[in-house]
């Protein structure tokens, strides 16, 4: 048998592999049921050992359900012994209002009981006190007849004597009594308000000037009256209906006349006019041109000197339409002295009496600047200055303290703050100034004559004098009409008749005149 042959390797080799097959799956059965011995026993012991935490987890929560309810259970009887206590109170409370409550019903009964004993004596008293007064009223019956026979006057008619005598006695005692009210208040008022007025005017020093109604333009010869007029009078014309303003050419050695009553359209005259004759070009498309530049040069002027009283009064915070029609008071007058002076004493004044008197001096210094602005407003708006101004203040947000005193410082409006009573007096201490303004006559002797006309409307005046150029009127009266109680009296109202009804600068002093001429005859 030959060993080396393939076949017999091959199937030796596979015998072989045959043979560790099997002893492989003996030997792997062997260990797999090892194995899985060891794996039962593990799971056995997880089991128990879950068991046993699963006893414990279970204790656990037991307990801790039962704390809780224990907790809840505390809580619930708290809660209900807390209630309960809360009812008990209010029982008691109830009790104790039920108890008080029956003692006042108790005290009700007895004060109704005690009201109707009150009321039944009350009718008691009323009745005899009818029965009384019937009686006096009988008895005052019978004693006015016997007294009206006695007398041989009528109740009515010894009623009347009576009502007429005390009523003389009313009048003579609250003139006295007026009298000497006055007299108190003068004595200190007077002179107070004296040392501030005329702190103000010594502390106020103030150049016045009379504003004429013409400005006089002086030109280098006589031939240039002709170039000014033009042929046939056209430069002229066209000169005068571009400035509104009057041009007199007469026989007045090198100089023109110019007229007009607004001092600034005037002013546009002059300076226009000015520089046409320094120009030498004079004719009506040049005339135009110049007047129209020279508006608006003036325009930016006003400014200006609207800024520089500004500064000079030391104010800020004026609308810059405030500040153009305050210098535009340059060009403007009141009774020929010029505004923007007028005004800028005004306002000085009034700031130097404030500051005496301690209220706000930059608001006093305001209104006393202001206090005339309304004069600058065209003249074709109606109405007059002080509500015009009042206006114009209101309108650009002004102070209404300043508001006010504008308005009120001719009394057109009623005055709400001390300040307005402050512009008022230092507008009239800057318009009694001698010399400060003028008046036309015409117009002088008008107030003189009202001045006498309202001192004559009053009942026992004999006669009325105006003297010291209508700033004192003198009134004479009866004696037998008036006595010495209502003279002073009578004074005082015969100056607030003509506060009242008149318009004037400064004061006017009302004296009562009461003389008593007995008259004998030696033979």
């Amino acid at each position: 048998m030959d060993w080396m042959n393939p076949i017999y390797l091959v199937a030796f080799a596979l015998v072989l592999s045959i043979i560790m097959f099997v002893l492989g799956w003996i030997l792997n059965s062997k260990m797999g049921k090892s194995s899985l011995a060891r794996a039962n026993q593990d799971a056995k012991k997880i089991i128990e050992d879950a068991e046993k935490e699963a006893k414990n987890l279970k204790r656990e929560k037991l307990l801790e359900v039962k704390d809780e309810w224990l907790k809840k259970k505390q809580e619930f009887d708290n809660e209900v012994n807390t209630r309960r206590q809360k009812l008990a109170n209010y029982e008691k409370n109830l009790d104790s209002r039920e108890e008080n409550l029956e003692k006042k019903f108790d005290v009700v009964v007895q004060k109704e009981k005690a009201n109707r004993e009150l009321e039944q004596k009350l009718n008691r008293q009323r009745e005899i006190l009818d029965r009384k007064s019937a009686e006096l009223e009988r008895l005052l019956h019978e004693q006015n007849n016997r007294l009206e026979k006695i007398a041989a006057l009528s109740a009515d008619d010894a009623k009347k004597m009576l009502m007429e005598n005390m009523i003389e006695k009313a009048k003579s005692d609250a003139s006295q009594y007026i009298k000497e009210i006055r007299d108190r208040a003068k004595i200190d008022a007077k002179k107070e308000a004296q040392k501030i007025v005329v702190q103000a005017i010594q502390r106020t020093a103030v150049d016045h000037s009379v504003e004429t109604t013409v400005s006089v333009v002086q030109i280098q010869s006589d031939e240039m009256k002709g170039r000014i007029i033009g042929r046939e009078g056209r430069n002229i014309r066209s000169f005068e209906a571009v400035t509104g303003v009057d041009v007199i050419v007469d026989d007045t050695p090198e100089a023109v006349i110019l007229s007009a009553f607004d001092q600034y359209r005037r002013e546009i005259a002059r300076i226009a006019l000015e520089r046409l004759i320094a120009d030498g070009r004079i004719h009506p498309a040049r005339i135009e041109e110049v007047v129209h530049k020279v508006e608006s040069e003036l325009e930016e002027e006003i400014i200006h000197e609207g800024e520089n009283v500004l500064m000079q009064l030391g104010l800020h915070g004026i609308h810059p339409e405030l500040v153009k029609h305050i210098g535009k008071m340059k060009y403007r007058s009141s009774y020929g002295q010029n505004l923007l002076q007028h005004s800028i004493e005004v306002a000085y004044l009034t700031g130097i009496m404030a500051a005496e008197l301690g209220f706000d001096v930059i608001l006093a210094k305001k209104a006393g600047l202001m206090h005339d602005i309304g004069k600058t407003i065209d003249k074709s708006v109606e109405g007059p200055h002080a509500l015009l101004g009042y206006d114009l203040a209101k309108k650009y947000k002004e102070h209404p303290i300043v508001v006010n005193a504008i308005g009120s410082h001719h009394e057109d409006i009623e005055m709400e703050h001390p300040i307005a009573a402050l512009v008022q007096a230092a507008d009239a201490i800057s318009g009694a100034r001698p010399g400060a303004r003028r008046e036309p006559l015409e117009g002088y002797v008008k107030r003189l004559e009202n001045l006498e006309n309202i001192a004559n409307t009053f009942e026992g005046v004999a006669k009325t004098y105006a003297i010291q150029a209508g700033r004192e009127i003198r009134v004479v009266v009866e004696p037998d009409k008036v006595d010495d109680g209502f003279s002073d009296k009578l004074a005082y109202d015969i100056a607030q008749k003509i506060q009242e009804e008149l318009e004037y600068p400064g004061q006017i002093k009302v004296t009562v005149i009461r003389e008593v001429r007995k008259i004998a005859y030696a033979k």
